[in-house]
């Protein structure tokens, strides 16, 4: 079992930046990719970022290139997600995940966190 815990959000202006922090604790030899998703208020879980188990590879959604970036330290079991020039759009609860498969859809994921509260006033 993997238990994921994330911190670091937060009410912010827009053109400010947050780090996102997801700690795993547990079987986290099982936890190779990890992945962000959002879920705004009314909107489904839409993918963010991923990145792959030794951290050389990344993944993000279009609206998110240039301004967000994920990476890893395993050696802490911890993966970050720097959110730079944030918008009213990126407002929403940030979960991240992980499992055996680099994915950009929820289900492949098997373990979660409980989420995170992002709030970007314009």
């Amino acid at each position: 079992q993997v238990q994921l815990v994330e911190s670091g959000g937060g009410l912010v202006q827009a053109g400010d930046s947050l780090r996102l922090s997801c700690v795993a604790s547990g079987r986290t030899d099982s936890t190779g990719r990890v992945a962000w998703f959002r879920r705004a208020p009314g909107k489904e879980r839409e993918f963010v970022a991923a990145v792959t188990s030794n951290g050389g590879t990344t993944y993000y959604t279009d609206s998110v290139k240039g301004r967000f970036a994920i990476s890893r330290d395993n050696a802490k079991n911890t993966v970050y997600l720097q959110m730079n020039s944030l918008k009213p759009e990126d407002t929403g609860v940030y979960y991240c995940a992980a499992g055996s498969i680099t994915a950009t859809v929820p289900f492949r994921y098997t373990y979660w966190g409980p989420g995170t509260q992002v709030t970007v006033s314009s």
